[in-house]
């Protein structure tokens, strides 16, 4: 049982990709308003039936990653700890990349993904518990909403494991 827990955990960003790929790939060609439609098409019901299985995989995700006093990493100025993010933006403007892992910005920005696609995750359930009633659409407007600060954010990240790459490259 302990080595499939530790096989879940190594797999679960590779798991969350997947997921977000599938669930925006296939956003554009859904009907969902305050409910499933009674003959909810695949698009529809894949969309419900993966967001309900994204939502579980980054809670996980995310709990993982706040283990251990890790969440220092990527939320350290919660702790008043400014320094290593400062540091990284005034790098930027002399076009230094920032280094990977650490306290700095990169970390910040995956720390506020996290947190946006469990705000998605939770307004798309929200949503689906929701379904039928006037709420329904309350929480399918944050949904469509929260989904554009995500998807910025994940652009972001992407960014950053890219300029991670570069420098490998480089080395």
């Amino acid at each position: 049982m302990g080595s499939l827990l530790a096989l879940y955990q190594r797999l679960q960003h590779l798991l969350l990709i997947v997921l977000c790929v599938v669930l925006l790939a296939g956003s554009g060609q859904l009907t969902l308003l305050r409910s499933l439609p009674a003959h909810a098409g695949f698009w529809n019901l894949t969309h419900v039936w993966l967001g309900l299985l994204a939502s579980v995989v980054a809670f996980t995700f995310f709990i993982s990653n706040l283990t251990g006093g890790s969440w220092r990493q990527y939320y350290g100025i919660v702790a008043g700890n400014w320094h290593p993010v400062w540091h990284d933006l005034c790098g930027l403007g002399k076009g230094r990349i920032p280094a990977a892992g650490g306290v700095g910005l990169f970390s910040l920005i995956e720390g506020l993904t996290m947190i946006a696609l469990l705000a998605v995750c939770f307004s798309g359930c929200m949503w689906f518990f929701e379904q039928g009633s006037k709420d329904a659409l309350f929480w399918r407007g944050w949904h469509h909403s929260l989904i554009y600060v995500f998807v910025t954010l994940l652009i972001l990240h992407v960014l950053c494991a890219l300029s991670h790459l570069l420098d490998l490259i480089r080395d």
